[in-house]
């Protein structure tokens, strides 16, 4: 969709849903339109999220190194942003996403685009150093960085 068609659009929510399932997020991006151009809509969709949103949202994400379920859009792109993760990192990601889950009591959030699995162990592994609070503030960054990209796809 184009940044016109967007700021039009009588409601985006299900656009930006897809995005990000955080009501508070979808309400602040789509209040803010008219966007003068993709900068500014980026600009207002980089947002803090709270604990409970943040534990809200993980719930819609795959772990990193399973095949997201389903169909969709948020499916497709959940695909396309693990894409570095290959056969012979999948496997490490089963140990290493029980260890992480089983310290933190989520899954593991990282922004994966663009990078290699052997990368996206390395961070995980030097995350489980985190405290649990310090653990969670980071996965909702993630998943702001995640939204970013994701909007930058559905908006252009």
């Amino acid at each position: 969709m184009q940044l016109a068609e967007f700021n039009a659009a009588a409601d985006p929510r299900a656009v930006l849903t897809e995005c990000l399932a955080v009501p508070r997020w979808v309400d602040t991006v789509r209040s803010g339109r008219p966007y003068a151009d993709l900068e500014g809509l980026l600009a207002a969709a980089d947002l803090v999220l709270e604990p409970d949103e943040i534990r809200a949202a993980m719930a819609a994400h795959p772990r990193i190194g399973e095949k997201p379920k389903g169909e969709g859009t948020g499916a497709e792109w959940s695909r396309s942003e693990q894409s570095g993760v290959d056969g012979s990192t999948a496997e490490k990601f089963l140990a290493a996403n029980a260890e992480y889950e089983a310290r933190f009591g989520h899954v593991y959030l990282v922004c994966a685009s663009g990078r290699s699995g052997e990368e996206l162990l390395e961070i995980l592994r030097s995350r489980l150093g985190n405290d649990p609070d310090t653990e969670l503030r980071i996965a909702g960054e993630e998943l702001v960085k995640i939204a970013k990209l994701r909007l930058a796809k559905a908006v252009r």
